[in-house]
């Protein structure tokens, strides 16, 4: 592993991006764009979320939490058999540049087991921490690592009008939005709730939905040309330290 990073080190930046890239948008000149959801499933808020896409007919990517989706199966099969994608979030949620190698492949293998025949290979990494060779990890098991353009900054306790203005505000074609239909992982216990999120897609969905299509993160990449970027974020340690799970999603 070590001598692979050595090597992949002395590639040129673009020929960097290319092998090694993140996805993070799409060029296209359509009016699509796809809104992704971390984290679920979260059996309060998620079937919300899903009955607000089929009511607007929008499709989205679910990049869920192993052990959320083994628990809520039920949920996870209706994203599959609504049109959504789902996605590798890893099993509990770990920062991956500070786990150990085998460790990131056992977290990814054993979401795959979880997820079952529902699970595609798009891979987003907790709370976007990514080094060379977590992203390495990925490539060698055969995933897409698939960022975003737009942060709707839903875990920070922003209300739903704020979210929505937020995202509308920066939607582009080929925009990748990303939300939560759950947080896995919080700094405050009043971060749990998912309603803002819910009642923003609801509004943002109103707004947009005459003058865009938004469709899951496979259907995208066929409608232009991939974005890539080398996207490695140092973790901040002592903020990890601070936050705690939010155990009623596992109920």
């Amino acid at each position: 592993m070590q001598e692979s990073i050595r090597m992949l080190r002395k590639l040129p930046s673009f020929a960097m991006r290319r092998v090694m890239g993140t996805i993070t948008h799409v060029s296209t000149r359509e009016p699509v764009a796809a809104l992704t959801f971390d984290d679920g499933p979260a059996p309060e808020f998620t079937p919300r979320l899903l009955d607000i896409l089929e009511r607007h007919n929008a499709r989205a990517t679910f990049f869920v939490i192993g052990r959320l989706a083994a628990r809520h199966r039920k949920l996870v099969e209706r994203m599959s058999l609504a049109g959504h994608s789902i996605g590798n979030h890893s099993w509990d949620h770990p920062s991956f540049p500070l786990i150990e190698g085998h460790k990131r492949r056992e977290q990814m293998r054993a979401w795959e087991e979880a997820t079952g025949p529902y699970g595609q290979r798009l891979f987003r990494p907790p709370y976007g921490h990514q080094s060379l060779a977590s992203r390495l990890d990925a490539f060698w098991l055969g995933y897409k690592v698939v960022g975003w353009s737009i942060a709707s900054e839903d875990w920070l306790g922003f209300d739903a009008d704020c979210l929505a203005e937020r995202v509308s505000s920066k939607i582009r074609p080929g925009s990748v939005v990303l939300f939560h239909d759950a947080l896995y992982m919080v700094l405050e216990d009043r971060f749990a709730d998912r309603q803002p999120t819910v009642e923003a897609v609801n509004i943002l969905l109103k707004r947009l939905g005459g003058r865009f299509r938004f469709v899951t993160v496979p259907e995208l990449l066929k409608r232009g040309c991939p974005q890539q970027r080398n996207w490695y974020y140092r973790e901040d340690e002592n903020w990890l330290s601070k936050l705690k799970p939010v155990l009623a999603y596992e109920a």
